[in-house]
C-alpha cells in the first residue's frame, strides 16, 4: 500500500514496508554478503555434467523446478517458522527446526553448504551485534547452525515481515543459480536476467505457498536433486562446491 502527502509542497511517497526494512533485505539477499553463496552451485553443476540443462531455457525450467519444489515446499516454510520460534525465542524450537532442516539434506555437499553458510552469517550477526544480547547468545549456541535459521535470526532482528523476509531470501537464491548458470552453462549476461525476470511471480506463490505451509507439512524431498548432488562430489570438473 502507497499514499502520498504533501508538505511544504513537496510530494512524500509512505510506503508499508519501511525504508530500514528495505535496506536490511537489500543487504541480505546481496550477493556481497560474505557468506560464500557464490561459491556453491546447488546441483546445478551437476545438472549441466549430465544433460539436463544446457542453454537459457533449459537453466530457466532447472531453477524454476528447484524454486517450486525445494524451497517453496522445505527452506521457506523452514524459514518462516523459525522467523516465528526467534521472535518468541523458543530455544528448543528453534534448536529442534534446526537440526531437522540438516537431517534433511540429501548429500554432504548440500549440509556442508548450509553449515558453511549459516555459521558465516551467524558470525556476521554477531559481529555487527544484530538483534539483542539474549537471542544473540542463543544463536551462538545452535552448532552446526542452518542457513534457514541463521538467516530467519537476521531477518527477526531486523523487525522484518516473514513474507518480505522470504522473498528476499528466495530472490537471492535464484539470482544465486542464474549466477551459477552463467559461468557454468555458460550463458550470456542477457540471458541470466531473463531468467531472474521470468521467476519474479513463481517467487510470489513460492512465498505464498511457503507461508502457507505448517511444520508437518514441510517436505524436501527431491531424489534427482539429492543423487546429483552426490555425484557432483566425485565429478572431474568442477566451479562449485556443491
Amino acid at each position: 500500500m502507497t499514499t502520498i502527502t504533501r508538505r511544504a509542497g513537496t510530494i512524500i511517497t509512505t510506503t508499508a514496508m519501511r525504508i530500514a526494512e528495505l535496506t536490511a533485505l537489500l543487504h541480505l539477499a546481496s550477493p556481497a554478503l560474505p557468506i560464500g553463496a557464490f561459491s556453491y552451485s546447488q546441483g546445478l553443476e551437476a545438472a549441466i555434467e549430465h544433460g539436463l540443462i544446457h542453454d537459457g531455457d533449459s537453466a530457466r525450467d532447472w531453477i524454476a523446478g528447484g524454486l517450486a519444489n525445494v524451497l517453496a515446499r522445505g527452506e521457506l516454510p523452514m524459514l518462516a517458522h523459525q522467523i516465528e520460534h526467534w521472535r518468541s525465542h523458543d530455544e528448543s524450537a528453534l534448536k529442534a527446526a534446526n537440526d531437522e532442516y540438516l537431517a534433511s539434506r540429501e548429500s554432504a555437499e548440500l549440509r556442508r553448504e548450509t553449515e558453511q553458510m549459516g555459521w558465516s552469517l551467524a558470525q556476521l550477526c554477531a559481529s555487527l551485534e544484530w538483534g539483542d544480547e539474549a537471542r544473540r547468545a542463543t544463536l551462538a549456541a545452535i552448532k552446526p547452525i542452518a542457513q534457514t535459521t541463521a538467516f530467519a535470526f537476521a531477518a527477526f532482528a531486523h523487525d522484518a515481515a516473514p513474507d518480505a523476509a522470504l522473498a528476499a531470501y528466495a530472490f537471492s537464491w535464484v539470482e544465486n543459480q542464474a549466477a551459477a548458470a552463467l559461468k557454468a552453462v555458460p550463458l550470456g549476461q542477457l540471458a541470466g536476467q531473463r531468467i531472474i525476470v521470468a521467476l519474479r511471480e513463481p517467487i510470489e506463490a513460492a512465498v505464498r505457498r511457503a507461508l502457507d505451509t505448517t511444520p508437518q507439512q514441510i517436505n524436501t524431498f527431491a531424489p534427482q536433486l539429492g543423487v546429483l548432488s552426490a555425484r557432483h562430489e566425485s565429478q572431474y570438473s568442477r566451479l562449485f562446491r556443491s
